[in-house]
């Protein structure tokens, strides 16, 4: 709280500068822990999917042949 009415007017309303940080930035490096993190979930899907692809095929199909026949306005 301002001690006075003048504190309050003086205020910029900027922030202050800010703080440097006590760790050392890091160059840029593979990280091969995400990697295979990333390589894994995507097997995973592709397991969990693969099964399900016939159906999706029958549906875009379905989809192409319906549109082929219904008039555009």
């Amino acid at each position: 709280m301002a001690a006075s009415l003048d504190d309050e007017t003086e205020d910029s309303g900027r922030l202050p500068a800010p703080l440097r940080s006590v760790t050392p930035g890091t160059g840029s490096r593979r990280n091969e822990e995400m990697d295979v993190f990333g390589w894994g979930v995507f097997l995973g899907l592709l397991v969990l999917l693969m099964p399900l692809l016939p159906f999706i095929v029958i549906v875009w199909g379905i989809s192409k042949v319906t549109d082929m026949l219904t008039p555009s306005p």
